[in-house]
């Protein structure tokens, strides 16, 4: 897509949450987080590529001692719809007796969490908690529920805030949706 399209499709789309609120409810998030993990010292898994953003806003507020790693396993690679879960990078830090706090930025179908969880529940974690920026309400929902989430959508296409629109606009300051014409 060239950058002009790109702009253009930025001037149609709907904003759904302006940063403000976004980060109002990054904020609620990691209070709610704060209070449930008071007493532990997980190991946080940031979903890459939509959760660093995610995780670069919550990551400060939380009062916790914890662990930082990434993985990266991903059912879209920069298209519209998903497929069967690829795994790019898996974390370097031993799961095993800890707990895992995973941080995402959306929960869709929940596909790539479920496969996430059995990925750390395989390697020995003790828990696996996962908290996304975005809950989207639909009624394809796999088994592998989110614990935690910031924000709850319709069933529509969105970028922004870490997701994407075909690679592109996950910087855009908000959630955005294509238009509906």
């Amino acid at each position: 897509m060239a950058a002009s399209e790109a702009v253009d499709l930025m001037g149609q789309a709907e904003c759904l949450f302006d940063h403000q609120t976004v980060c109002g409810a990054i904020e609620r998030l990691a209070a709610a987080l704060n209070r449930d993990f008071t007493d532990k010292q997980p190991v946080v898994l940031v979903v890459m590529t939509g959760g660093a953003i995610v995780a670069g806003h919550l990551l400060p507020q939380l009062s916790f001692p914890l662990e930082l790693d990434y993985i990266h396993a991903t059912r879209y690679q920069g298209k519209m719809t998903g497929e069967k879960v690829r795994w790019l990078v898996q974390p370097q830090i031993s799961l095993i007796g800890r707990d895992v706090l995973i941080v995402d930025d959306i929960h869709d179908v929940g596909l790539t969490l479920g496969e996430i969880n059995s990925y750390c529940l395989e390697r020995g974690a003790n828990s696996v908690t996962s908290a996304v920026l975005l809950l989207k309400n639909h009624p394809r929902k796999a088994s592998v529920p989110c614990d935690y989430h910031a924000l709850e959508v319709g069933d529509r296409f969105v970028f922004g805030f870490g997701m994407d629109y075909k690679g592109l606009w996950r910087n855009a300051p908000g959630i955005f949706a294509l238009s509906k014409e």
